[in-house]
């Protein structure tokens, strides 16, 4: 099975560089740094340390608390984080900078994984979420460096999937050290495909894990101040195609009872920002990009959130979010987020992504589910409204924030045994 798979990505190839030529149209990153995909990085990694996989943006902003707090703790030790996509390329780079070292991981391909491992020779690779490379899971396992799935996440859907692979899955799970899973439904759905419950630690979200920062709390204070003193702001983010055309129309209706609402609209990925931009413009909204820097003025009833990584301070100047892929079947992004400036948080009905902590927002009041546009003004009329309902909603999502976090000191503590003793 696993030679046929190999087999088949070999094959595949040119298709995959075919693929990375239309992307790069929309996005010229795609275009770049192809000798990575094959597991060329000399001169760009320091070995022996710890890697860090984290495939795109989602997981890179749940991996920020774990690479911080492993350069707190093991100073000395280099830390590599790879990625697949330039979006998480970018998220990583403006969260770290220099302190950690930055590569794509290499495709699935004996050859290249081994090459790459050859060159990073980590003592310890963390994977964030759930990435299975049954290649590289094997290249480890024979090289006796610790693996460990942390902040794991299995849908029933995704198992289902995994359990059409059986010896196969129950191979790869076994060459696993540790799976740290989220939560027990997730955990008990790795046993069920065979992995053993002595490699199983259920240790809660690491998106839980979030903070606003005073820096931050700052910034975003001086930005409100500067662009809406005494307006009222929303925002709708890591929206999709459909999406946007949604929240416009809703935006027309909200702007009927509330003539100077501003809203702050960002598209989930960068390839979309000119799409967004040229739907607003046709729409006859008075706008202004993110990235050019100019203050909104008075009559500006949109502005077009077109720069990376600073979703967190946009959230801080907002009154209310609403959060994307859920009123398309793309199973929505993180609410958390929103919820960490306790303000209240709107989002469709796809959240199959952010199953288990929707629930939670939902049971404790700190979500409010929209279906289309006319639900969408109805709640958000109410919002803005009623100041105290507004407030309630707020309290509520950060509460459930608050109480769920922990599953990165639990994480550390499992981490410990496969690092050298701290201070060294």
């Amino acid at each position: 099975m696993e030679s046929l798979y190999t087999a088949l990505l070999y094959l595949i190839q040119p298709l995959v560089w075919v693929r990375l030529l239309l992307r790069s149209r929309k996005a010229p990153a795609y275009r770049k740094r192809w000798a990575e995909r094959y597991g060329y990085c000399k001169n760009k990694v320091q070995p022996n340390g710890i890697l860090l996989h984290s495939v795109s943006v989602g997981e890179t902003l749940a991996a920020i608390p774990l690479v911080r707090a492993l350069r707190h703790r093991y100073p000395t030790l280099p830390i590599t984080v790879t990625t697949m996509t330039p979006t998480g390329s970018e998220r990583v780079l403006s969260a770290f900078g220099k302190d950690v070292h930055h590569v794509y991981l290499p495709y699935d391909l004996p050859c290249a994984m081994n090459r790459f491992l050859n060159t990073v020779r980590p003592r310890l690779v963390i994977v964030m979420e759930t990435e299975l490379w049954p290649n590289m899971i094997n290249a480890l396992h024979r090289r006796h460096i610790p693996l460990i799935v942390a902040n794991a996440r299995l849908s029933e859907r995704s198992a289902r999937g995994y359990k059409k692979l059986g010896g196969l899955m129950r191979r790869l799970l076994n060459n696993i050290t540790l799976i740290a899973a989220q939560n027990s439904e997730d955990g008990e759905r790795f046993i069920a495909l065979g992995l053993r419950r002595s490699q199983l630690s259920v240790t809660g979200s690491l998106k839980f894990d979030i903070s606003v920062t005073p820096e931050l709390a700052a910034r975003a204070i001086t930005l409100r101040r500067q662009w809406a003193p005494h307006r009222k702001v929303w925002i709708a983010t890591s929206t999709h195609d459909g999406e946007e055309a949604i929240i416009l129309d809703a935006h027309r209706k909200l702007l009927a009872s509330f003539p100077d609402l501003l809203l702050i609209l960002v598209p989930r990925h960068p390839e979309r920002f000119s799409d967004a931009q040229q739907l607003v413009r046709k729409e006859g909204f008075s706008y202004t990009l993110r990235s050019s820097g100019e203050i909104p003025s008075a009559s500006t009833q949109v502005v077009v959130g077109d720069t990376m990584g600073e979703l967190m301070l946009l959230y801080g100047i907002a009154d209310l979010a609403f959060v994307g892929g859920s009123l398309v079947e793309r199973g929505g992004h993180n609410p958390l987020e929103p919820a960490a400036h306790a303000i209240p948080v709107l989002m469709g009905p796809y959240t199959f992504n952010f199953k288990d902590i929707c629930a939670r927002l939902q049971a404790a009041d700190g979500l409010i589910t929209v279906t289309d546009a006319d639900s969408l003004v109805k709640e958000v009329s109410t919002l803005l409204t009623d100041e105290d309902y507004r407030l309630w909603y707020g309290r509520h999502a950060v509460e459930v924030l608050h109480q769920n976090q922990g599953a990165l000191q639990r994480l550390l503590q499992l981490l410990e045994p496969y690092l050298p003793p701290r201070g060294h």
